[in-house]
C-alpha cells in the first residue's frame, strides 16, 4: 500500500495514471513528476522502488495539492460571493459563470437550482 500525501495509490496502475488521483495534480504534472524523477511513465505503481517514492513523495509535497488546493478554491468562490460581483451571483445562483447559454444547456448546473431556492419541506 502505497500513500502519498493522504490518497493510496493503485498497484496496478502505471505511475503516471496513478498520480493523476491526487487532487491538483493532472496529466502534463503527472509527466512533470515522472520525468524529474527519472521513472518511465508506464512504471507500474508496485515496481517502483521505496527511496523512488520518498523523492516523488517530496516533489508532489513542492506543489499546492488536496486540501490547500481545495481551500483556496473555496475561498476565491466565497471572495466573488461576499463582494457581490457577477461571478459570485452566480456561484450563489447555482448557474454556470463562464458566459455558457442556459436556455438549452446547463441541465446539471440548473437541475438544484430550485432545490436551494425552496428548500426541502420536512
Amino acid at each position: 500500500m502505497i500513500r502519498i500525501s493522504g490518497v493510496i495509490m493503485s498497484h496496478k496502475k502505471h505511475i503516471c495514471i496513478a498520480l493523476q488521483d491526487i487532487y491538483g495534480i493532472g496529466q502534463r504534472r503527472s509527466i512533470d513528476i515522472c520525468k524529474k524523477a527519472n521513472i518511465e511513465k508506464s512504471t507500474k505503481v508496485i515496481d517502483i522502488e521505496n527511496d523512488k517514492i520518498i523523492y516523488i513523495q517530496n516533489i508532489v509535497n513542492s506543489y499546492k495539492i488536496e486540501g490547500e488546493l481545495r481551500r483556496e478554491i473555496s475561498m476565491n468562490i466565497k471572495r466573488l460571493v461576499d463582494i457581490k460581483s457577477y461571478r459570485g451571483k452566480r456561484h450563489r445562483a447555482g448557474l454556470p459563470c463562464r458566459g455558457q447559454r442556459t436556455k438549452t444547456n446547463a441541465k446539471t448546473r440548473k437541475k438544484n437550482k430550485y432545490n436551494k431556492l425552496i428548500g426541502k419541506k420536512n
